[in-house]
């Protein structure tokens, strides 16, 4: 089913924490995060009247939904103030890990389950989990070049900067992509993540889908190439780029931000592109929902050529349990995510780096929200 586009002003972006019981685990201490954080923001209570649960729900994993899901356990916390949703950002890789193994209620990763994970999340759910699409987390290639304020690259360059081939700033390639530019004679310093995360995978699922003759590596959520220095999760990579002048990384957009960083536009053979809500959700349009029924994991479009689209995205899914234990715990999670995807909460988290999804989406997650049992 091939998605339909809307426009930043009107879609929903919806961005969650699912707090599931998955497997009916009950460890809940020594969790990190309560919306307190610097990506969280004030925003109006998001909760519906009657919808709050007393306890405490844990999740872990995608670091790229960060600021997203502290802004909105914030507001929803604003408005139940028994309720507790704790969030651990340590990465996609483990935050599965931990759901797989029983230690959180949900999981956070931009990277659906593999067909193995999902085999040993049912077997642990006792139900089949479900891949719930929650946030557009656009990867920006960021950049510290002082006095480049603009940067145009494509698959093909950006593969060679990240294999090591191209050195130089001001090497050839990248300069007949940025004529008129002054780019100087400086070395390239890369960053990459050095923990396991879906960022790295859906960068690299670029490079592979797009620059075929020149990436020659796979992708994954360890990096593969073959240079650069590693720094933990988005918040390290992000740290260490805006400390290093001549330096070059893959970020998700709202730490692009954060740390004040170059943007490159990326040119997809249909003229550069700036990475914005709009261009982001042209090229979620080109999707294709490869799960069944409420698992709604996507296929992205790496090598979109479609004019405006901005393809190197990702989508953090909420990773849960269909059915849960306790019924209880089921109602709480229901009642926290009918939270997270109010239209003051998602207006909220689009001011700090999140772009829509496609309004028909948007209604598949409430359908799945809904059928949580």
């Amino acid at each position: 089913m091939r998605l339909l586009r809307t426009s930043a002003l009107s879609a929903v972006a919806l961005t969650g924490a699912l707090a599931l019981s998955a497997c009916g685990s009950d460890n809940n201490t020594g969790s990190a995060g309560s919306g307190s954080g610097a990506g969280a923001t004030s925003g109006s209570a998001s909760a519906p009247a009657g919808a709050c649960f007393t306890g405490t729900l844990k999740g872990e994993g995608s670091s790229a939904q960060k600021n997203a899901i502290e802004s909105a356990i914030k507001s929803f916390q604003g408005s139940c103030a028994d309720a507790t949703v704790n969030y651990n950002a340590s990465g996609s890789g483990a935050g599965v890990k931990q759901f797989l193994a029983g230690q959180v209620d949900f999981a956070g990763s931009d990277s659906a389950l593999s067909a193995d994970e999902a085999k040993t999340a049912a077997q642990k759910c006792g139900s089949p989990a479900w891949n719930i699409p929650m946030v557009t987390g656009p990867v920006g290639v960021a950049y510290n070049l002082p006095g480049v304020d603009k940067l145009v690259l494509n698959a093909d360059v950006t593969a060679s900067i990240f294999t090591g081939k191209i050195k130089k700033w001001n090497d050839p390639a990248i300069a007949a992509l940025n004529a008129g530019a002054t780019l100087p004679d400086k070395d390239i310093t890369v960053f990459f993540r050095s923990d396991e995360s879906g960022t790295t995978d859906n960068f690299q699922k670029y490079l592979k889908a797009a620059a075929t003759g020149t990436w020659g590596l796979d992708a994954g959520k360890k990096w593969l190439g073959p240079v650069g220095e590693g720094k933990p999760q988005n918040a390290g990579v992000g740290s260490a780029t805006k400390g290093q002048e001549g330096s070059i990384s893959y970020l998700e957009w709202s730490y692009i931000q954060q740390n004040k960083l170059g943007l490159a536009q990326i040119d997809t053979g249909s003229g550069p592109v700036t990475l914005t809500a709009d261009t982001v959700g042209t090229s979620v349009s080109t999707a294709k929902q490869v799960g069944t029924g409420n698992d709604l994991s996507l296929k992205l479009d790496y090598a979109t050529k479609a004019a405006g689209a901005y393809p190197i995205i990702l989508v953090t899914y909420e990773i849960v349990c269909s059915k849960y234990s306790d019924a209880k715990k089921a109602e709480s999670v229901k009642a926290f995510l009918k939270g997270f995807a109010s239209e003051s909460t998602q207006k909220s988290i689009q001011k700090i780096g999140y772009a829509p999804l496609p309004t028909d989406i948007a209604a598949k997650v409430n359908t799945a929200i809904s059928a949580i049992g």
